[in-house]
């Protein structure tokens, strides 16, 4: 029965790496593989000298470590405050308002975002000029140290319900003998949860945070390019959009293609040391 998966793995997965030999390459399409000029680390060489490069890398390490602490954090605490609604009406509901921004494209989430944002009838700027915070409309958009923290808002809005979704099914596993327990020797809903809520889950939490921190580097690129723009062009550039960019859009393949390497080998290593972390901190890992 796995044999299907295994392949398809393969194929889609392991197959690939094979590209992998373009960036040692001076790559030239329509050449057979042994007519291409192998160049050996000169592609890894001039990735290292380009100062462009360390702007991406710092933009992609500070939204990743964001999103890791706000899209990790919140799921947990919303997953607990959901556990803890006693109509279940209510409790359906609000999991179906959360889980919905989840099937939303990212060009529609842009779209409210930058709408939201705007100068124009905006709702965040009505709000504030409203409230008395500001006393003209603030150009959200076109503030660079203000776009890390769109882009970690907007996924948290999007993403929360649908990540909350497996701290909910790890919530109902734990015992309610154990809760009616505690009524008994006297804790209230805060201690329940302290004592047996968060520890029945710390599995599930280990686990999932040493798989995020794996992927910590790979965040994709459609985020920043939908709401990004020539005027935050320093803080929205990521690795994804920097070998897009200055790789295949430039016909420089192999220079693409070394960004890529770069990218999964630090998403390897970074795995590795984390699940290693955590199984000497917690006697728990992926591994």
């Amino acid at each position: 029965m796995s044999l299907p998966f295994v392949i398809w793995a393969f194929v889609f997965s392991y197959l690939p790496l094979w590209g992998w030999t373009m960036a040692f390459q001076k790559y030239r399409p329509g050449r057979s593989f042994w007519e291409q000029e192998w160049v050996g680390f000169d592609h890894f060489a001039a990735l290292f000298r380009d100062d462009m490069f360390y702007i991406v890398l710092r933009n992609t390490l500070a939204m990743s470590f964001m999103g890791l602490i706000a899209g990790f954090t919140i799921p947990i605490l919303f997953a607990v405050i959901l556990n803890e609604i006693r109509s279940m009406a209510f409790k359906r509901f609000a999991q179906t308002v959360s889980y919905l921004p989840h099937f939303v494209s990212w060009v529609v989430v842009a779209g409210i975002v930058t709408k939201m944002l705007s100068t124009e009838n905006g709702a965040i700027n009505d709000i504030l000029l409203w409230l008395g915070f500001i006393q003209e409309p603030v150009q959200f958009m076109a503030k660079g140290e203000l776009f890390w923290g769109i882009v970690t808002v907007s996924d948290m809005w999007k993403e929360m319900g649908w990540n909350a979704i497996i701290y909910l099914a790890a919530i109902s596993g734990i015992g309610p003998e154990l809760y009616e327990a505690a009524k008994v020797d006297g804790a209230n809903r805060i201690r329940q949860i302290w004592h047996i809520t968060l520890p029945g889950i710390r599995t599930t939490i280990v686990i999932l945070l040493i798989m995020s921190i794996g992927h910590l580097i790979s965040i994709g690129f459609e985020k920043q390019f939908l709401l990004g723009n020539s005027l935050v062009r320093d803080y929205s550039q990521v690795l994804d959009l920097y070998a897009l960019n200055y790789g295949l859009n430039m016909g420089r393949f192999s220079f693409g293609t070394a960004v890529n390497i770069f990218n999964s080998v630090v998403s390897v290593l970074l795995l590795l040391t984390a699940n290693g972390i955590f199984k000497r901190v917690t006697k728990e890992s992926i591994m």
